[in-house]
């Protein structure tokens, strides 16, 4: 028995992917609440979780500044976020206009920063992180332009946020699916695991008494 180990993380995964496709449809339901506050939530999230890193490991005292002011300001910007949608307030004109200006901000400041470190104060990096910096670039600009445009970013937004909740969702259900199947497997071995038979213990014959032999006495013949 001790050889059978239950693991639980597939009911977990499947809690998670039920959380996690009923946020998507909630977010495209009443869109504009929730992509306001998830999206502050995920900044102010990204902000606060980099300070401490950043501190240590950057060198330069000019770009753990730079890096600060930044993190400073993404996290006010996240607050308003929050603040918005628990004031009531998200669904009016100004906020939805303002969202599209405060992400490509957001976007936009990041790509500028890590180019600025990258070339003026030569911080070395790898190949990923440098494209993804160029897309963080395009992006602001192309939700700056979207929002002067006045598109609905917050709607888009959303189905772009259901689409990835119900993959995520589908992958941790079948990932999930997995790890149950492992499960029964345990479980059936375990049923299905016999006791081990006491062998009978046999006694050891005691040693028997050896009979005792007369003697034979020699007879005397008289001639």
């Amino acid at each position: 028995m001790g050889k059978n180990k239950f693991r639980y993380g597939w009911l977990v995964k499947w809690i998670l992917a039920a959380i996690l496709i009923a946020a998507g449809i909630l977010m495209k339901i009443y869109d504009v609440e929730v992509v306001y506050a998830t999206t502050g939530i995920a900044i102010v999230i990204f902000s606060l979780a980099r300070v401490v890193p950043l501190i240590k490991t950057l060198k330069k005292e000019a770009v753990r500044t730079i890096n600060l002011i930044e993190i400073i300001f993404d996290t006010i910007m996240g607050g308003v976020m929050i603040y918005v949608v628990f004031s009531g307030k998200a669904g009016e004109q100004f906020w939805i206009s303002l969202y599209g200006y405060l992400l490509a901000a957001f976007f936009y400041a990041r790509g500028l920063i890590y180019f600025v470190c990258f070339y003026y104060f030569e911080e070395k990096s790898e190949q990923l992180k440098f494209w993804f910096h160029i897309v963080c670039l395009s992006l602001g600009a192309a939700l700056l332009v979207l929002t002067i445009l006045k598109r609905d970013i917050i709607s888009t937004l959303g189905w772009i946020v259901l689409f990835i909740s119900v993959g995520g969702g589908l992958y941790l259900v079948y990932d999930g699916y997995g790890g149950y199947r492992k499960y029964r497997e345990t479980s059936k071995a375990l049923n299905e695991e016999k006791k081990p038979k006491k062998t009978p213990k046999v006694e050891k014959d005691l040693p028997k008494p050896t009979p005792e032999i007369p003697e034979e006495k020699e007879e005397t013949y008289i001639n």
